[in-house]
């Protein structure tokens, strides 16, 4: 059943699944809580499951101010302060892996554990290939498939799907620029997973998962950008495998 809560200026749209520790799904850019749904039997009968959709996207209103990583992080950090009341895991996806990552930075006291998928903690860290194209190309038109599942749930009419990859887009271009030595901020047990094929190159996650205090490495082999779709039982095991202490931080 979904649920509005506001926090500050943003409206922001969540369901609510199971019982057990809170944990919430973070999904990625242009993307909602859908997403996750294949995880759901996975996670359900251990956790709490809560699925917020950020400003702009799925079913909540977008919202004035910056589109860039922090204020996502900063409506993370609300989130759970004002609707979760303490500490939860975090399981985010793209975009919302690297919102994972900054808010266990910025508040590891609300952080259990965490599984960063397909994230990254600076943007040079996508292939190159990609980001030649957006160099050379900028941020184009938003794929059909990605406006579609958009507009059958958004608040908003057609034409906001473009806006929104645009702002996206260009953010993805110039964030985030964490060093290495920020990820020390994230003292927490962490999983980094990613597809070996995914749009963030291998050498980055494993950078990633080095430069973290307490983590451990996942990579999922034929697997690209879309893992979760692709392998959502390998992936909701994994991940709850972690979230629950079966497997140990390497």
């Amino acid at each position: 059943m979904g649920h509005y809560a506001r926090i500050g200026d943003v409206l922001t749209w969540y369901d609510d699944h199971g019982a057990g520790e809170p944990l919430l799904l973070l999904h990625g850019g242009l993307g909602d809580s859908r997403d996750f749904d294949g995880l759901l039997d996975d996670l359900t009968p251990h956790f709490r499951v809560l699925r917020p959709e950020r400003r702009g996207h799925g079913r909540s209103p977008d919202a004035p101010g910056p589109t860039g990583y922090a204020s996502m992080a900063e409506d993370t950090i609300r989130f759970l302060e004002d609707v979760v009341g303490g500490p939860a895991h975090l399981l985010g996806h793209g975009d919302g892996g690297t919102v994972a990552l900054l808010t266990a930075i910025r508040r590891p006291d609300l952080v259990r554990r965490a599984v960063l998928v397909g994230a990254v903690f600076h943007h040079e860290g996508l292939v190159p290939e990609l980001r030649a194209a957006l160099a050379e190309h900028g941020v184009g038109q938003v794929p059909a498939p990605l406006a579609l599942a958009h507009e059958e749930v958004s608040p908003h009419g057609a034409g906001h799907a473009q806006d929104l990859w645009e702002r996206l887009m260009t953010m993805m271009s110039n964030e985030p620029a964490l060093r290495r030595e920020d990820l020390a901020g994230a003292d927490v047990p962490v999983l980094v997973m990613s597809g070996d094929r995914d749009v963030v190159s291998l050498e980055h996650s494993v950078a990633l998962y080095r430069g973290l205090p307490t983590a451990s490495l996942a990579i999922l082999p034929e697997a690209t950008r879309s893992l979760i779709a692709e392998h959502p039982g390998l992936c909701g095991r994994i991940a709850g495998d972690f979230l629950r202490g079966a497997t140990a931080p390497g």
